[in-house]
This record gives C-alpha cells, sequence and structure tokens, in this order.
C-alpha cells in the first residue's frame, strides 16, 4: 500500500510538471499602426478651427498640435500642409459642462466637461476607408471648483483621448 500512495505522488508531480510546462502565455505589443508605407507617404492634417458655442482660445491651438504629433511620433508618414495620401480634416463641434451628480443639498456636485470633434477622414489611396465621424470625450470635476481652475487639466486629458481616438479610427487596426 505504500508504494501505491509513492506512486501516486510522484504521478501527481509528473502531471503538475507537464501541465505547468504546457501552459505558457506570451505577451507581445501590437502594431502601432497598420499603414501599408509602399503606398502611404503623406498625411496632411488641417487646422482645426473651434465653431463651439462656448469657445476657450487655447483648446484648438492644444487639439491641433497633439494631434499633429501623434501622427508624427507614431508613424512614418511626411505631415504636409495638403494634398497628403492621408487627409484629415474637421472642426471642433462642442465644448460643454452639464451638472453629473447632485448631492443632499440640491446642488451640483459634479460637473461633466465634454469635448466633442467631428473629423473628415480621406484616403486618397483606397477611398472606401474615407469617413466623417463625431469624437467625444469627457471629463468630470467637483462643483466647488471653477471651470477656469480646472480647465487646462481637463482639456489635456481630453484632447489626448479624443486624439487617440482618431489615431486609432484612422491608421490603427484595432
Amino acid at each position: 500500500m505504500d508504494w501505491i500512495k509513492k506512486l501516486g505522488i510522484a504521478f501527481a508531480c509528473v502531471a503538475l510538471a507537464v501541465i505547468v510546462y504546457s501552459c505558457r502565455m506570451s505577451f507581445g505589443l501590437a502594431p502601432i499602426s497598420s499603414i501599408d508605407y509602399s503606398k502611404v507617404k503623406t498625411i496632411s492634417i488641417a487646422d482645426f478651427q473651434n465653431r463651439a458655442e462656448y469657445v476657450y482660445a487655447p483648446l484648438a491651438i492644444e487639439f491641433n498640435t497633439k494631434l499633429r504629433d501623434m501622427f508624427i511620433q507614431q508613424t512614418r508618414l511626411q505631415v504636409i500642409d495638403s494634398g497628403g495620401d492621408l487627409d484629415i480634416d474637421g472642426e471642433i463641434t462642442g465644448y460643454n459642462q452639464y451638472n453629473e451628480s447632485v448631492d443632499a443639498s440640491g446642488y451640483a456636485s459634479k460637473v461633466k466637461v465634454t469635448l466633442t470633434v467631428n473629423v473628415r477622414y480621406t484616403n486618397n489611396t483606397n477611398h472606401e476607408e474615407d469617413f466623417e465621424q463625431q469624437f467625444s470625450a469627457f471629463q468630470t470635476y467637483d462643483s466647488n471648483q471653477l471651470l477656469t481652475d480646472v480647465q487646462d487639466q481637463l482639456i489635456t486629458l481630453m484632447v489626448k483621448d479624443i486624439t487617440e481616438q482618431i489615431f486609432n479610427a484612422t491608421v490603427a487596426n484595432w
């Protein structure tokens, strides 16, 4: 009987070793973009004008800069003024704030700031990929703060989110 227990333990150890050895996970990064650089070499990104009802002047400047920087840093495309193999243009259509939640006193405790951008994308090497789409992002802040105190930080976060959405929709293979 003792040898049966030893045999069972040995078998269990071998089985466990086989299971652990065969269960491997591998990690890797997906390609940053799905651009065929043999066909696509340039991109033109027009300045997005702020056409929102509430206009905060630094918003358009930051958005335009971040959008161009994303394509410069994450692709090998040459950014040109107009007539690129890929063409992105549009406008900032919304920059609004809304009361999001109410506290026990009946006053707003959180305020939601939303940024909306309309984008027209043209792939001059494959027009089947062309689109016009709106992209949005939002952030919240405590209502005991003034928008002017948190606005720059919120805009930075929303612009980062929207430029990533645009990048993924246009050239990333997600």
